[in-house]
């Protein structure tokens, strides 16, 4: 089965030498031809330092893309020190931040305090001017049935006077009357 296999690779690969007849070394001969046109083809390449042009670029290349990799490098090292520089920065201002919301609500809870404060002074305020008012409601009422009462009175007094009074009576009283105006004018 080893020899089958190693003869069929023999004969796929020895296969384009096997196109090429006559000796080796004539000009009818394929191989030969592509030999020498190789050889001939890689003298010119050397001749004229193509290997030595490529080996340049290459060597340029690769000094480029080594400049490239060190830039890239000292901006990956400066975007980190950014970065760095930005996440401390952020985390002062988040801290300023948290610091501004607790200031805030104490702030607020004082503030609340003292609107609350406000509000019983202000309710105080108010329920001393109620009282005020219903006190003067309330005097204002009293004086008003007094008054009332001294006119019911007088007029009661009036009406028994008058039904008691006799003319002699009535001009005794104004001549006392005026007596005392004059009395009391001189």
């Amino acid at each position: 089965m080893r020899t089958t296999i190693a003869t069929l690779i023999a004969l796929t690969t020895a296969s384009p030498a096997l196109a090429a007849s006559g000796p080796f070394l004539s000009l009818s001969n394929t191989n030969f031809v592509v030999l020498v046109s190789f050889l001939l083809f890689v003298a010119v390449l050397v001749y004229l330092k193509v290997p030595s042009l490529l080996g340049g670029m290459l060597d340029k290349r690769a000094e480029g893309i080594k400049s490239e990799l060190d830039e890239a490098r000292a901006l990956r090292e400066e975007a980190q020190t950014l970065l760095a520089g930005y996440e401390r920065k952020h985390k002062e201002v988040q801290d300023q931040a948290d610091r501004i919301v607790a200031h805030a609500r104490e702030e607020a809870k004082v503030a609340a305090e003292q609107a609350k404060e406000d509000l019983k002074t202000s309710i105080a305020r108010r329920l001393a001017a109620a009282d005020e008012q219903i006190a003067s409601a309330q005097a204002s009422a009293m004086k008003e049935v007094k008054d009332r009462a001294v006119m019911i009175a007088i007029g009661a007094a009036k009406d028994v006077i008058a039904k008691q009074m006799t003319a002699a009576d009535a001009n005794k009283l104004i001549e006392s009357a005026i007596e005392d105006v004059d009395a009391k004018l001189h």
